[in-house]
């Protein structure tokens, strides 16, 4: 049987406890932490740029780029309720360029529903109200396609169908990018 003497017992723990302390917070520390589980409800913002790329209407189709050029900045924030779904209201200043010369031309205002279709899909069905008099929906698709800690970067495909203000029925096709936080 070992006999450990006072002396020989501080001098045995000075020299063996570091190691066993730095081997136990060496275990600790590799195990992975668990993820906490989101709180519902959530809230989110995002900002993007927006391009309409081609409209179509009775008068014709007319393409962004070609005689002028339109670009919004929307920004919105998203209220999950839960994992699969949400609340959305967005913001769109538009600017208009063409003939040298800019001026924000609309305004919108963009509520609507948030449906998780897969992970880092959403689709959002977007009420649409314009200062320019017109009005309408807007189906969009939505995906993160870089997931951050606290943020991810988004593209999307918005479709807007417009009616009103004395000009015919139209639909646009769009590209959307941005950062959602």
């Amino acid at each position: 049987m070992l006999r450990l003497f006072p002396g020989k017992l501080l001098i045995t723990l000075f020299t063996f406890g570091p190691f066993v302390f730095s081997a136990a917070q060496a275990q600790q520390q590799a195990q992975p932490t668990p993820t906490p589980a989101p709180v519902y409800p959530r809230v989110a913002g995002y900002v993007g740029i927006l391009h309409p790329i081609v409209t179509f209407s009775n008068e014709g189709t007319s393409t962004n780029f070609d005689s002028y050029y339109v670009v919004g900045l929307p920004t919105g924030i998203n209220i999950w309720k839960s994992p699969k779904i949400g609340f959305s209201a967005e913001f769109v200043p538009l600017v208009r360029a063409e003939n040298g010369s800019s001026k924000m031309a609309n305004f919108l205002f963009h509520p609507g529903i948030l449906v998780t279709l897969a992970p880092g899909l959403t689709f959002a069905g977007r009420a649409a109200f314009e200062t320019a008099g017109r009005y309408g929906f807007t189906p969009v698709l939505n995906k993160i396609v870089k997931k951050n800690k606290n943020s991810g970067y988004f593209v999307a495909v918005p479709v807007p169908f417009r009616f009103g203000n004395g000009h015919p029925a139209s639909v646009t096709v769009g590209f959307q990018f941005g950062i959602t936080f």
